[in-house]
């Protein structure tokens, strides 16, 4: 099996130890054709990109593709903010970004409190407290997160759906079919369980598989894949970043109509 691009990968810009061009150089020996530079979403205070710093992005990744020859593109994973759908990427970012994922993380500027409490704490008690058994009505609140987002904005792949997060995962699955968003299956730590994987298997989604790599070491990795794909059987064709299978991505196609 081999992987032609790594479409999530993070740097100094945000939560990652390595620059654009450490993980441009990472893909290349890897012999990767892309790498997307796709650091945390503006509403995290503490590891989130900021907007003054995209033009500084695009620079670094225009000068790394030059370098190395890998297409280096510029993407970001954004945060979800609340059931409304809200994504912490606006219009005016638009212009600066080729792709963009989206995914539930703990301790961002949520759309308020009620959303706060809801995302942050009570999935921290289902998850810690609860020993993986969420309430009903969370996983409802939980699932209508994803579904919001993937239905109000360009999302090109959903980012480890469920980790440290309780929803209906088939239903997510569908709706990404339905609004051409890519499932990613993250290498970097497990976020379904087995019984999970194989509902979503049972819908008409395709994938992505990324190394969500902090480190350029990590880029292109996907060894934990493999080891599920051992496990389980996994819809190969139906993965568009494997051997000459390529991604028509929601994001590119958006901005050519805008």
């Amino acid at each position: 099996m081999i992987l032609n691009a790594d479409y999530h990968t993070h740097t100094r810009y945000s939560h990652g130890t390595g620059s654009v061009i450490d993980n441009a150089r990472a893909a290349l020996s890897m012999g990767l054709k892309t790498v997307a530079i796709t650091d945390h979403g503006f509403s995290h205070p503490a590891y989130g990109m900021r907007r003054r710093k995209l033009d500084k992005m695009r620079a670094d990744c225009a000068a790394a593709s030059k370098e190395t020859g890998v297409e280096v593109k510029l993407g970001i994973e954004s945060n979800i903010l609340g059931a409304n759908g809200r994504i912490d990427v606006k219009e005016k970012d638009y212009e600066k970004l080729d792709m963009i994922l989206a995914g539930v993380h703990r301790c961002v500027l949520y759309n308020g409190i009620p959303d706060a409490y809801k995302m942050l704490v009570c999935n921290w008690y289902a998850k810690t407290i609860k020993k993986n058994k969420p309430a009903e009505w969370l996983v409802k609140y939980n699932t209508k997160v994803y579904v919001e987002a993937i239905k109000k904005n360009p999302i090109d792949i959903l980012t480890h759906t469920n980790y440290l997060f309780f929803a209906d995962v088939k239903t997510v699955a569908e709706v990404c079919a339905d609004y051409g968003t890519y499932f990613e299956i993250n290498t970097k730590k497990y976020h379904l369980t087995e019984e999970e994987w194989q509902s979503v298997f049972d819908t008409k989604v395709n994938f992505i598989v990324d190394s969500d790599a902090h480190t350029p070491s990590r880029v292109g990795d996907i060894s934990l894949f493999n080891k599920l794909v051992s496990e389980m059987d996994f819809p190969l064709d139906r993965i568009y970043n494997i051997e000459d299978r390529h991604p028509s991505f929601r994001f590119e196609e958006f901005k050519k109509r805008l």
